[in-house]
């Protein structure tokens, strides 16, 4: 009965791809447990299979011992009855006895069969997570079973996929039965079971296909630099030929395009643009942009990686795509940022553009020239830890700094004279001091530039403060008048000598 058990249950997990050593490791682990229900320990049980692992026997390994008052008859076994087993035995020997599975009552037997049952899930489980684990990354191919939520769930014959609604293509519909080719995303182990997340939204579903249908991208002689996709709508894939005598683009459409259909037709019609990767920016922009033809392609900005792609009239709807479709997709392709012109919008903008360059260029070579510095941490030659102690100590602009005496930076917590010493060297060497004179005494200076005049009847030297004129005596008065009205006066006096 027990040889039939265990090959009804090697037999129904080699069906769900379970190793027939991890199956003959449950019926074990089943015997023992019966065995342990029935007689309180399975210390002293054996379990062991024929060699075709056809049948299986349980034994209790007994001690014999002599005849006494007490012995454990689950582990012991007195010489008498043990001669009549074998009847070279001696005392102190041990004797594997087979026992009947008969004698496994119901109730142990149910505990076995739940623990075992609790096993193979476990061990398949373990095993189709294995499995499914080495091909992430990979393509497969399953059967739609239902859908919930949006969600569809594919039989893939041992197990069951998802494939979420976000992970399906929007052109995509479809009913019980239908085969799904789809791309293994992520495999995880949850609470519930094995979950096995699909997708033929991914880029590299892309890539599979491609694989799948051409060889020389399979055996590496053409290679993809980057497939870009907005799913449902358009494909970018750049690819390059390892083999001069290779045509990249030709491998992959095919004789007549053969291949390339084959792809199209499993992304439901989905555009997919086929292009040469180049290392030169301004070509792989060109070809970024197909199918539109692009006439020229400007640098704007290297550092930040954007481009002016020049096209005819009657290219630019097509170089923009459908709501930027195109363009958006050859940005992330080249991982620049085009802007699409005409010929005739960039010839308007080509003025502004160089005067935006001019005046770019005049600001920095400006800001290069009188570039001022406020604070203590801008300045030069001062190392990290004193310009931190002076900002610590409140002292964050340059100019209050250069106000405070030698005692007063001595006095300062963690100061030493060392770093007075530096303080002092680097203000030397770098701030320039301007001294600037009151409103008094700039005044006083433009008075005293102005104060030599004339007098009107002799010509003798005069200063503001006489009344009458030490040489001639006559009397004087002094107006002051702006630069305005005397402007406007001499005119007036003009006009009435004419």
């Amino acid at each position: 009965m027990i040889s039939d058990f265990a090959d009804a249950i090697r037999g129904l997990e080699e069906e769900r791809g379970i190793s027939e050593e991890l199956v003959l490791k449950t019926v074990e682990e089943f015997l023992l447990a019966a065995y342990k229900r029935k007689f309180g320990t399975d210390e002293n049980a054996v379990v062991k299979f024929d060699l075709e692992n056809t049948g299986v026997s349980i034994y209790a390994k007994k001690r014999i011992v002599d005849e006494d008052d007490y012995y454990d008859p689950v582990s012991e076994i007195i010489l008498e009855e043990a001669l009549e087993l074998s009847p070279e035995c001696e005392l102190g020997d041990e004797l594997l006895i087979e026992i009947d599975a008969s004698e496994f009552d119901r109730v142990a037997v149910q505990s076995a069969k739940q623990k075992a049952r609790q096993n193979l899930r476990e061990i398949q489980k373990d095993t189709l997570y294995s499995e499914f684990k080495d091909k992430e990354g990979e393509m497969i191919i399953g059967y739609y079973q239902r859908e919930k939520n949006g969600n569809i769930f594919v039989d893939l014959g041992k197990t069951e996929g998802i494939l979420p609604r976000k992970y399906q293509s929007p052109r995509e519909e479809y009913s019980q039965g239908d085969r799904i080719k789809a791309y293994i995303f992520e495999v995880n182990k949850t609470q519930s079971g094995l979950q096995i997340v699909l997708s033929r939204t991914h880029t590299e579903f892309v890539r599979c296909l491609f694989e799948l249908e051409v060889p020389e991208i399979y055996d590496n002689t053409v290679e993809i630099h980057k497939i870009v996709r907005e799913p449902g709508y358009r494909t970018k894939i750049a690819v390059f030929s390892t083999r001069d005598e290779v045509d990249p683009i030709g491998a992959c459409v095919g004789l007549k395009g053969v291949r390339i259909q084959s792809i199209v037709r499993e992304l439901e019609g989905e555009k997919i643009d086929i292009l040469r990767y180049d290392p030169e920016p301004v070509v792989f922009i060109k070809n970024a942009l197909s199918p539109a033809r692009v006439q020229d392609v400007i640098v704007l900005n290297g550092g930040k990686r954007q481009a002016l792609a020049i096209v005819p009239d009657d290219q630019l709807s097509l170089a923009i795509g459908k709501q930027g479709l195109n363009v958006r997709l050859a940005n992330r392709l080249a991982d620049w940022n085009i802007d699409v012109k005409t010929e005739e919008q960039f010839s308007e903008m080509e003025y502004s553009q160089e005067i935006s360059r001019e005046a770019s260029s005049l600001f920095e070579d400006m800001e290069a020239e009188g570039e001022e510095i406020t604070r203590i941490t801008e300045l030069p030659g001062l190392s990290e830890r004193v310009a931190s102690l002076l900002v610590e100590n409140g002292i964050e602009l340059i100019e209050a700094l250069v106000g405070m005496e030698m005692e007063e930076l001595a006095n300062l917590p963690g100061i030493t004279d060392e770093d007075i010493s530096e303080i002092r060297n680097v203000i030397e060497d770098t701030v320039e001091i301007v001294e600037e004179q009151s409103g008094y005494e700039e005044e006083a200076f433009e008075e005293g530039e102005d104060e030599e005049y004339e007098c009107p009847e002799c010509g003798a030297p005069i200063s503001l403060d006489m009344e009458t004129c030490p040489n001639c005596g006559v009397g004087l008065s002094f107006e002051i008048e702006d630069d305005e009205e005397e402007d406007e006066n001499s005119n007036n006096e003009g006009d009435d000598e004419e």
